[in-house]
C-alpha cells in the first residue's frame, strides 16, 4: 500500500471516529452517512493520486464529489436532469441550513432525526473530512489536523447539558494517533531505513516488530487511558473554582444553576426547565398573599421561527422612579404600589433581574439599567444578578373587565409586536373560529384565546420534546397533538393575538414560588413564560393560557364576568385552588405527570436537609478519599492473609519468604535480592533480638533446601517462624516507621512497578501479534501472486 493512500485511510477513520462525539447532539442515520460519503470522497483522492493528478486538482474534485453527494441524498428535487445542481439547489441548501441552525437554537440535544438536521450534521462532518484529507494528504502536516478533531469534540462538549460522557473522548484521540501513526510510518519509508524492536524468530522467517511502533503505541495508549480515567477519578469543581464565577458559593446556590441570556432566553429557559437541576433560584419577601410573578425579560420579535428581544435603545440609568408604564394613561398617584425585597441565589446567572411588573423603582443603581419600552432591569458591564439582594416597589396594577373591554385603539405601541409573520391558512382559520363570538372586540378575543388553551382546546401540559422547530412546531401544537409546555402554550396565545389585531410580546420569568415562614422560595424549574397583551389606556396586561396542572388559575380580570376585588394585582396569578377545582368550571384538567409541578407551579417536595442538599456528596467524597488513601494498606492486608492462609507447600514457603521480605521493605531495612537464602537469613540476624535468631535461622534453612535440596519436605509448615520473624521486626521498629508502613507500604510500590513491566510485557506480545499477523498476510499474498 502507497504512504498517501494509508494515510488517506486513515485520515477517513480519524474522521469516523471524531465524529462519534456528535452523536450526543444529534440522532438519525447522520453518522452511517457521513461514513459513506467520507468513504467516497476518500477513495476519489485515492485514484486521483494514484493516477499522479496535480496536488491542487485533487481536493476540488473531491469537493465536487462532495456537493453531488449531498444534493443526491438530500436535495434530489431540485436537480436538475435529476443529477446536475442548479442555484435552485444552493437556495434549498441554504434554506435548509438555517432551518437547522433554527432548530439547534430551538432545542435542546438530542435534536430530532429531521432531514434538514441530518443534512447540517452530514455536510459538517463530510466538510470537516475533506479538510482533514487535505491537510493530511495534500499538505502532508497530518499533526495539525488535529485541531479540527479538537474543534468537533469541543463544539458538542460546550453545548450538551452536563457534558459529554468521559469516554467519548476515546475515539476521536484514537482516531487522531492512528493518522499520525499512518503518516509517521510514510515519513519512515522514505529514510529508507529500518528500526527493528521486538523480535520473534521461528522456523520459516524473522517477524518483527517496530521499535518505532512500539513507542507510539504505549505512548499514545498511555494518554488516552490518563485523559479517560483521570476526569472520572477526581471529584469535579464548582464553576466558580476555575472559570467565569459565575456560580459560586451562597445562600442556596450549589454551584449548578441555570443561565439565561440575552441571546435566546427562550432556549435557555426550556434548557433550565427539561435539564437543569431545581436548585433555589431566589426568595423574595413582602407583596400580595398568593405571591406574585417575576419576570425577567420580553420576547417582542417574532419572525416565524423564533421569539427574541428586538432590537433595544440604550438603557436608562436608574436614578429614582423608572418611567411610567407604556400604554397607561391614568393617574399613577391612584394606583396602589408594593414592596419586597428580593435575595438572588448564585445559581442564576442572569444579566437581567427578576422584578415584578410595572417597576415604580429598585434600589439596585451602578452598572445596571432599565429599558423604557419593556422596563427590564439589565446588567450594563455584562454581570450576573446572581448574589444580588435588592428592594423593589412596584405598581399594583389592577385593570378592571370594562377598562379592557372599552380599549380603543390609538395605534400600535412599537413597530415589532404587531408584526404578523408568515402563517399557515390553518391557524388563521383556527383563530378566527376561536374568536368568532368576540365580534371584534379585543378584550373578547383575547379571553377567548385564553379559554381555548386552558380549557376548551383539550391541551396538556408536557416537558416532552416535540419534534421540529419554528412555525412547523407551532402548527403541529396548535393544530395537532396539542401538548406543550408554557413555551408552546405562551407563543400560540401571542401569535393568536396578533392575528386578531392584538400587540402582544412573550414574558420570561418565575412562578410565584412555594410560600414559607420567611416569605417566597423560587425555584429554577419554577421558570415560566406568558403572554403580554397591549391595551390602550390599561399598557401591557398579562394572560396565562398554560393549563392549571402547571398555572392553577388565570388573573381574575382575563375572565369575563370574574370580579376579585380582593386579590387586584395584575400579574398571573398562583393562587391555591381546593384540589381539582378551577376558576373556570369548563376547565378540562389532564393528569399531572410526576415531573410535572403542583398546583402552585412548584415543585412537589419540600426543600430538603442537610444530607440530601450537598451534605450526602460531601460525605461521599471524604469516603473516597479515604478509600483511594487506604488502598495500598488493603491491598498489603490481603496479600498478607493470602500467603498465611496457604496450605504447606513449595508455593506457600516462597509466599512466607516474599512476606518476610515484604515486611522488610516496609519498615525501611535493605533487602537484597541478590543475595541467597543462607545470605539473607545471617542478615537478619543483625536486624532481630536474640530470641527470635533460631526462627530466622530455621526459616532461612527451610527455604534454601526447598530450592536446592532436591530431597527437601516441601511440606514443612514455616508460618510459625515466619510469624515470629515478622512480629519482632516490627517491633524492631520506630513508631514513625510502623505508620508508614501502614498507609504506603514501599512494597506496594514494588509491585506497583512489576505490574507495570508485565504491562510493558503483554504490549510486546501485542506487537509481535500484529508483526506475525502481518507476517502471515504478506506471506499469503506472495503464494497467491506466485
Amino acid at each position: 500500500m502507497t504512504g498517501h493512500a494509508r494515510i488517506s485511510i486513515a485520515a477517513w477513520g480519524a474522521t469516523v471516529l471524531g465524529s462519534l462525539v456528535l452523536t450526543p447532539v444529534f440522532s438519525g442515520p447522520f453518522l452511517f452517512i457521513s461514513a459513506f460519503l467520507c468513504a467516497l470522497m476518500t477513495g476519489v483522492g485515492v485514484l486521483l493520486q494514484n493516477l499522479r493528478a496535480p496536488r491542487f486538482v485533487v481536493p476540488i474534485v473531491q469537493l465536487a464529489v462532495l456537493v453531488e453527494l449531498l444534493s443526491l441524498f438530500f436535495l434530489k428535487e431540485t436537480l436538475k436532469f435529476g443529477i446536475l445542481p442548479v442555484g435552485g439547489t444552493a437556495i434549498e441548501f441554504n434554506a435548509q441550513m438555517a432551518n437547522a441552525l433554527t432548530s439547534i437554537n430551538q432545542y435542546s440535544a438530542p435534536l430530532p432525526p429531521d432531514a434538514h438536521l441530518t443534512l447540517f450534521a452530514t455536510t459538517v462532518i463530510s466538510a470537516t473530512g475533506l479538510l482533514i484529507h487535505v491537510i493530511a494528504v495534500q499538505l502532508r502536516q497530518a499533526a495539525w489536523a488535529g485541531l479540527l478533531l479538537l474543534i468537533m469534540y469541543t463544539v458538542p462538549a460546550a453545548t450538551v447539558h452536563g457534558g459529554l460522557p468521559a469516554l467519548l473522548f476515546i475515539p476521536p484521540a484514537l482516531g487522531y494517533i492512528v493518522l499520525l501513526s499512518a503518516e509517521g510510518r510514510s515519513r519512515l519509508s522514505r529514510w529508507g531505513r529500518r528500526i527493528s524492536g521486538v523480535s520473534h524468530l521461528d522456523a520459516a522467517e524473522p517477524v518483527e516488530a517496530s521499535a518505532l511502533g512500539q513507542a507510539g503505541r504505549r505512548i499514545g495508549l498511555t494518554v488516552v487511558a490518563l485523559a479517560a480515567l483521570l476526569p472520572a477519578l477526581l471529584p469535579t469543581l464548582p464553576e466558580s473554582v476555575i472559570g467565569n464565577g459565575l456560580a459560586g458559593g451562597g445562600s442556596g446556590g450549589t454551584g449548578i444553576g441555570a443561565s439565561i441570556s440575552s441571546t435566546d432566553p427562550m432556549l435557555d429557559m426550556g434548557k433550565n426547565l427539561k435539564q437543569g437541576a431545581n436548585t433555589v433560584a431566589l426568595t423574595y419577601k413582602g407583596g400580595p398573599n398568593g405571591g406574585t410573578n417575576l419576570r425577567l425579560t420580553t420576547l417582542d420579535a417574532f419572525d416565524g421561527n423564533t421569539w427574541r428581544i428586538a432590537p433595544r435603545p440604550e438603557g436608562r440609568r436608574i436614578d429614582g422612579d423608572l418611567t411610567q408604564p407604556p400604554g397607561f394613561n391614568g393617574a399613577l398617584s391612584e394606583v396602589g404600589t408594593a414592596k419586597m425585597t428580593i435575595d438572588v441565589s448564585r445559581s442564576l446567572r442572569s444579566n437581567f433581574a427578576p422584578v415584578p411588573y410595572p417597576v415604580k423603582s429598585i434600589s439596585l443603581k451602578r452598572d445596571w439599567r432599565f429599558d423604557i419600552g419593556s422596563l427590564d432591569v439589565v446588567s450594563s458591564n455584562g454581570q450576573v444578578v446572581g448574589g444580588k439582594k435588592y428592594d423593589v416597589t412596584w405598581y399594583r396594577m389592577a385593570p378592571t373587565e370594562a377598562q379592557l373591554r372599552g380599549a380603543i385603539d390609538t395605534g400600535v405601541p412599537d413597530q415589532y409586536t404587531s408584526k404578523v409573520p408568515n402563517v399557515p391558512k390553518e391557524i388563521r382559520d383556527l383563530t378566527a373560529q376561536v374568536t368568532k363570538d368576540a365580534q371584534g372586540n379585543k378584550y373578547a378575543a383575547a379571553a377567548a384565546i385564553q379559554k381555548f388553551f386552558r380549557s376548551n382546546g383539550t391541551f396538556t401540559y408536557s416537558l416532552e420534546r416535540q419534534r421540529g422547530s419554528g412555525m412547523p412546531a407551532l402548527s403541529e401544537f396548535l393544530l395537532k397533538n396539542r401538548t406543550g409546555y408554557c413555551e408552546q402554550f405562551a407563543t400560540g396565545m401571542a401569535l393568536m393575538a396578533r392575528l386578531s389585531g392584538i400587540p402582544s410580546r412573550v414574558a420570561i420569568g418565575f412562578l410565584p414560588g412555594q410560600a414559607g415562614k420567611d416569605g417566597y422560595t423560587v425555584r429554577m424549574h419554577d421558570m415560566h413564560a406568558w403572554p403580554e397583551l397591549y391595551f390602550e389606556g390599561a399598557g401591557w396586561v398579562p394572560f396565562e393560557p398554560t393549563p392549571a396542572s402547571r398555572a392553577s388559575s388565570a388573573p381574575s380580570y382575563t375572565i369575563p364576568g370574574v370580579v376579585d376585588p380582593t386579590n387586584p394585582s395584575t400579574t398571573p396569578s398562583a393562587t391555591p385552588t381546593t384540589p381539582g377545582q378551577t376558576e373556570d368550571p369548563e376547565l378540562n384538567r389532564p393528569d399531572p405527570d410526576r415531573n410535572l409541578p403542583g398546583d402552585q407551579g412548584v415543585p412537589i417536595g419540600d426543600t430538603g436537609n442537610w444530607f440530601t442538599n450537598g451534605g450526602g456528596r460531601i460525605i461521599g467524597i471524604v469516603a473516597l478519599v479515604v478509600f483511594v488513601l487506604l488502598i495500598p494498606w488493603i491491598l498489603r492486608a490481603l496479600s498478607r492473609r493470602r500467603r498465611f492462609h496457604r496450605a504447606p507447600g513449595r508455593t506457600a514457603a516462597e509466599g512466607l519468604w516474599s512476606e518476610v521480605r515484604d515486611t522488610s521493605r516496609d519498615l525501611g531495612l535493605d533487602w537484597s535480592d541478590v543475595a541467597t537464602p543462607r545470605q539473607t537469613g545471617e542478615w537478619l540476624i543483625t536486624k532481630l533480638p536474640e530470641e527470635t535468631h533460631p526462627a530466622a535461622l530455621r526459616l532461612a534453612r527451610g527455604i534454601e533446601a526447598i530450592r536446592y535440596a532436591g530431597n527437601a519436605d516441601v511440606t514443612t509448615d514455616l508460618r510459625p517462624e515466619t510469624d515470629a520473624v515478622r512480629k519482632a521486626l516490627w517491633a524492631q521498629a520506630s513508631h514513625r516507621r510502623r505508620w508508614r508502613a501502614r498507609l504506603l507500604p514501599p512494597s506496594w510500590r514494588w509491585y506497583l512497578s512489576r505490574g507495570t513491566t508485565e504491562a510493558s510485557d503483554l504490549l510486546d506480545e501485542f506487537d509481535l501479534l500484529l508483526a506475525r499477523l502481518r507476517s502471515t498476510l504478506l506471506r499469503r499474498g506472495r503464494h497467491a501472486s506466485s
